[in-house]
């Protein structure tokens, strides 16, 4: 049987194969790609052999029944036809031909999946030579894993060994991984906040690798839900695609752009509605207004008026977040996109809850409007490229009251301490799920204010206004400390006048 450990110990191995010779960031795309490749090959020749098999060897109704399976391949679209022609002098434009007959052949799925992708890149893999010898390496290391179903030791391990290596070529690409992948601590956190449910739409408007959807969608254990996502970076996108496919989310519709400039979840010229909206957008995403309010008046931008023509949703009807910081951006957009009896859950920057100017206009809208449910401020150093600590806050539509829950979830106990990253364990985001769902009010951890308090503090939502962290220090017994410091002086003289007994011996 094939377990997750023996395909990351293939996958770091094709690590090796580029390591020193490529930058991580972008030899990830090739692993990955190739991963999926390998698994739709096996997939595909076990059923084949199965149905062979199943029809005693009548070839007609074998293809017949292929062409109803998941994917299709060609004798040159399989990983096993790459594999036999490693050592030909063309191998990089082989590997593209393939990838392309893949797409043309899933195009309804897997239309684009690769075109940002090419094995052929002298850019990337050097001359002719040093190309060469990478990707025989590679196919390789591939060859021996078996990842035929009947094989494999559990239904996930594919796709959870793809996380994994999308997880360190994060951690090792630094700030910018933290821009396709969301810590699986976090993205369980954010789930268990949304709780969805059967039949429902789960919608992330930024979903980078679809860490935050796949956590979401594995909370129903039925798997009865549409799974919605955009993304802008086109790599990523395909990364997500790909991450679907291999947790058998074969019906999530991921659309590729930028959500704030050209949102794709547009039904009827509106915005689609979704049961519950999860996501962890760039923090404070600068120039985010540049794609689509390049056409607003300088005294249009200072009123804080939103022409129509330039965004047609109504997102920015409370007000236009500063071109500097798109966060509310965001926030606006979901909202926006959120089912009259929606829950949404998302990862900002502390800044969201007490910047002003717009921002904090917007934020008394919200609070007026009463869609803001829980503010939780999280540890420092969960995420990769940052060290800042974030906060989740969580929204409901619907709501019949008006107070807001804050848990300070960020001091020491409430998480594992890590070399480089710090830690959510399970216990920790258990208390964070089950503080939110009793809205419990827990000394120096939580409380749950009424709106006229957060209205008495101007809207400023900053968490140690509302959660009494403090720790009285002990008394200080002054005549102990006394006692202390003459003992300690009398040591040092004694010291002293030993020192000064061997340096006249010694005649100095």
């Amino acid at each position: 049987m094939t377990t997750k450990n023996d395909i990351e110990k293939v996958l770091w191995s094709a690590c090796d194969s580029f390591r020193n010779k490529i930058d991580s960031s972008r030899y990830k795309d090739y692993i990955l790609a190739m991963l999926f490749v390998k698994y739709l090959n096996d997939v595909y020749k076990e059923t084949r052999e199965r149905y062979i098999e199943e029809y005693g060897g009548n070839m007609t109704r074998v293809e017949r029944a292929m062409r109803n399976e998941r994917f299709t391949l060609t004798e040159t679209s399989a990983f096993d036809y790459l594999y036999e022609n490693r050592t030909d002098p063309e191998i990089g434009q082989m590997i593209n031909i393939a990838l392309a007959e893949i797409e043309n052949n899933n195009s309804e799925k897997l239309r684009n999946v690769f075109r940002a992708i090419d094995f052929n890149s002298t850019v990337d893999f050097g001359e002719t030579a040093d190309k060469n010898a990478i990707l025989r390496n590679l196919l390789e290391d591939f060859h021996g894993l078996d990842l035929r179903p009947s094989q494999l030791d559990s239904t996930d391990i594919i796709g959870d060994a793809y996380e994994y290596m999308i997880a360190n070529f994060a951690s090792d690409a630094g700030k910018k991984g933290g821009e396709f992948f969301t810590p699986s601590q976090v993205s369980r956190l954010v789930a268990e906040l949304v709780s969805p449910q059967e039949n429902e739409r789960i919608y992330d408007p930024t979903c980078g690798s679809g860490g935050l959807l796949l956590k979401a969608f594995s909370k129903v254990p039925s798997h009865k839900v549409a799974v919605y996502g955009q993304e802008v970076n086109n790599q990523t996108w395909a990364l997500c695609k790909m991450n679907m496919f291999l947790h058998g989310v074969d019906d999530a519709v991921i659309w590729q752009g930028d959500t704030l400039a050209n949102p794709q979840n547009i039904k009827d010229d509106k915005l689609m509605k979704f049961q519950c909206v999860v996501a962890n957008p760039p923090f404070s995403l600068d120039k985010w207004d540049s794609g689509f309010l390049s056409g607003m008046t300088g005294e249009e931008k200072k009123k804080e008026k939103m022409n129509a023509s330039l965004d047609p949703f109504g997102r920015f009807a409370w007000g236009v977040p500063p071109a500097s910081k798109g966060d509310y951006a965001f926030v606006l957009h979901m909202l926006h996109s959120l089912d009259e009896t929606g829950r949404m859950a998302v990862v900002l920057p502390h800044g969201v809850l007490f910047r002003g100017a717009s921002e904090g206009k917007i934020r008394r809208e919200i609070i007026e409007f009463n869609l803001l449910d829980a503010v939780i401020g999280l540890p420092a150093n969960l995420f990769y490229g940052t060290g800042i600590p974030a906060c989740v806050l969580v929204f409901k539509k619907g709501r019949t009251t008006s107070d807001v829950l804050f848990i300070d979830a960020s001091g020491d106990g409430n998480y594992e301490k890590g070399k480089n990253q710090n830690v959510l364990r399970d216990c920790d985001i258990e208390r964070i799920a089950e503080t939110y769902r009793k809205r419990a009010v827990v000394e120096k951890y939580s409380y749950l204010a009424q709106k006229e308090e957060i209205v008495e503090n101007d809207y400023n939502l900053n968490i140690p206004r509302y959660v009494d962290t403090f720790e009285e220090e002990e008394p200080v017994d002054i005549d102990a400390v006394r006692a202390e410091i003459a003992a300690t002086e009398q040591e040092i003289a004694a010291v002293q006048a030993k020192m000064d007994a061997f340096l006249k011996e010694l005649g100095l």
